[in-house]
């Protein structure tokens, strides 16, 4: 993941009727869809640097490398003194604060229902205990290596599997660090394979291997997994063909029930479309996660700007609202520790889920899914109109109009934190709501629940 991705392909195709058609694969993402608010981590060695990821080892993604980039700045812009510490970066990797379990306590909190977790981002440095590369955060090499946590990716999904958390192993199918993917002594210029793949079929195969070979073991040991999400869009064919119809068979064997995201691919293996950095305007018709960062970069930046609560607030309900789910990410320090203000925005959606969840969890969108500052979703024959502040205003307005939705003659309209119903009356098929005048149960927003014909 990236905040800038010039040639993003977004799939307009999430699946091939073959899977599409399938009963266990609509039943499986009827459930991922019920879940609604997921977290994001971004973590590995770059987490040092402040940089954006992986992405400053590209030679033409500039955009990675801005000139006041720390890390960047201290290599005299040299490219290859840049790579050359950067893969180094395994060497003085010693997370000693990890603590999953409170990442998952923080997130449980707020809400949240699932986690993605990056086991292997495009550096190719794997979060996990791979026989495939020394290049792994348990070899020797990584101080951290003899740390009883120092199998990470399984610590992370065993912590949040235990909150009964959806798991979602994040895994790049691009590698930059081995020799398979960019050649040794060649010059690599952009994130694809610096050789020609058809005239070198030998190292193309090996690489293919390599990638089968390292998702066996994510698929084989590291426990129940729901989804299987693959980056690296580019690797795709006819150029870089990984023979996905292989991974994912050998996949669903070892997980059955396997939901897969070959993202911006498309075809029988896109299962999920993933929109990063952006909500649709509409809703899509079929499954998909809006990706989001809660600060400006996926992974940990010193001194990062995060959005604030009422904004990450009105992301989720505006994606639930068009039937999507939101993949809030957070990137952890080199230290493993959530930055405090991340987990302070955690706690405070958490005080808002504590009073509004069950406007979030297992909803449905229902046309006209807003109008104004009011998102509807649907449940159990149950509307919920959740209203938002206007701009500048900590309060709703006394009255709430709802003309798109409205309730039916005779319903209730309760207000969610509030026992008693709110009066309201009908006119020219426009419903009217009075608020209390008094103290609201909740900040940011407030949802009106009824039922609607």
């Amino acid at each position: 993941m990236t905040n800038t991705r010039p040639d993003i392909i977004q799939s307009t195709s999430p699946t091939a009727a073959s899977d599409a058609q399938s009963e266990w694969l609509a039943e499986r993402l009827k459930w991922f869809e019920s879940l609604r608010f997921g977290l994001f981590l971004h973590w590995g060695v770059y987490s040092q640097w402040g940089c954006i990821e992986s992405w400053p080892l590209v030679e033409e993604d500039t955009w990675a490398r801005p000139d006041d980039l720390a890390c960047w700045a201290e290599r005299g812009k040299d490219l290859a003194r840049f790579r050359k510490d950067y893969f180094a970066l395994n060497r003085t990797f010693n997370p000693t604060l990890f603590d999953p379990d409170a990442w998952a306590q923080a997130a449980e909190y707020a809400g949240m229902k699932y986690v993605a977790f990056t086991t292997k981002h495009h550096d190719g440095l794997c979060m996990f205990d791979t026989a495939t590369t020394d290049y792994r955060i348990t070899h020797p090499d990584c101080p951290f290596h003899s740390d009883p946590r120092a199998n990470v990716a399984r610590r992370v999904f065993d912590a949040f599997r235990q909150r009964d958390f959806g798991i979602s192993c994040y895994f790049s199918k691009s590698d930059w660090h081995t020799s398979y993917y960019w050649r040794p002594g060649f010059p690599a210029h952009d994130r694809n394979p610096n050789y020609d793949t058809h005239a070198n079929p030998e190292r193309w195969e090996k690489f293919v291997r390599f990638v089968h070979a390292q998702i066996g073991e994510l698929m084989s040991d590291y426990g129940h997994m729901d989804v299987l999400w693959l980056d690296g869009g580019q690797v795709r064919p006819p150029d870089q063909d990984i023979r996905m119809a292989e991974i994912a068979a050998r996949a669903r064997e070892l997980q059955p029930g396997l939901i897969i995201a070959d993202r911006t691919v498309g075809g029988a293996y896109e299962n999920i479309l993933t929109p990063e950095q952006e909500v649709p305007d509409e809703p899509l018709g079929f499954t998909w996660e809006s990706c989001l960062t809660m600060g400006t970069s996926w992974s940990f930046k010193p001194n990062d700007t995060y959005k604030t609560t009422r904004s990450l607030i009105y992301l989720l309900i505006d994606v639930v609202s068009k039937g999507g789910n939101l993949l809030l990410n957070i990137g952890p320090q080199p230290d493993g520790l959530l930055p405090a203000e991340a987990l302070s925005r955690l706690r405070e959606i958490g005080d808002w889920m504590q009073v509004n969840s069950e406007a979030i969890h297992g909803t449905q969108p229902i046309a006209p899914y807003g109008e104004g500052n009011v998102r509807y979703t649907t449940k159990g024959g149950d509307v919920y109109a959740i209203v938002q502040a206007d701009e500048g205003q900590d309060r709703p307005a006394a009255e709430v109009v709802l003309a798109g939705l409205p309730p039916t003659p005779g319903s209730e309209v309760m207000l969610l934190g509030r026992a008693a119903p709110l009066p309201w009356s009908a006119t020219d098929g426009r419903a009217t709501v009075a608020l209390p005048a008094d103290a609201l149960p909740c900040e940011h927003a407030w949802t009106l629940r009824y039922r609607a014909g």
